[in-house]
């Protein structure tokens, strides 16, 4: 699959998480929260360490929302991207964003072995959605 049909996959979907999601609105993580949120989609933040980010509960971990998650997108440190990615795959998600950064060799290839449909190294969900700072 050529990334603009992955995309399309991706954004298919109804629900979203965001695992890294951040409350300090300067990081990645809280403006890819807001880019969902912006664009009126449904989106949980994942986050051990936050009640609240943006108004909306934060859950820490995936196991932990309430419905089916249909993407993930992934703004963690490598190490702990691979973790997230191995939760995602047990819960039956098949749809990850490696935001630049989040990425790692282990990562993409585990991904590929299990058939998930991995957007990585390449477009940014604030590009694709199209991103506005408020």
């Amino acid at each position: 699959m050529n990334e603009e049909a992955a995309i399309d996959a991706f954004l298919a979907g109804e629900v979203f998480a965001v695992a890294g999601a951040s409350a300090k609105r300067h990081k990645y993580g809280n403006k890819c929260l807001r880019c969902y949120m912006q664009n009126e989609r449904r989106v949980y933040p994942i986050n051990p360490s936050e009640s609240e980010v943006e108004g909306l509960r934060a859950f820490s971990d995936l196991k932990s929302i309430p419905e089916a998650v249909h993407g993930l997108s992934v703004i963690t440190p490598p190490e702990v991207t691979q973790g997230i990615v191995q939760e995602a795959h047990a819960l039956g998600i098949k749809h990850i964003w490696l935001q630049p950064g989040a990425e790692s060799p282990a990562t993409i290839s585990f991904c590929q072995e299990n058939k998930i449909n991995l957007i990585a190294g390449g477009a940014c969900l604030l590009v694709v959605l199209g991103y506005r700072e408020r």
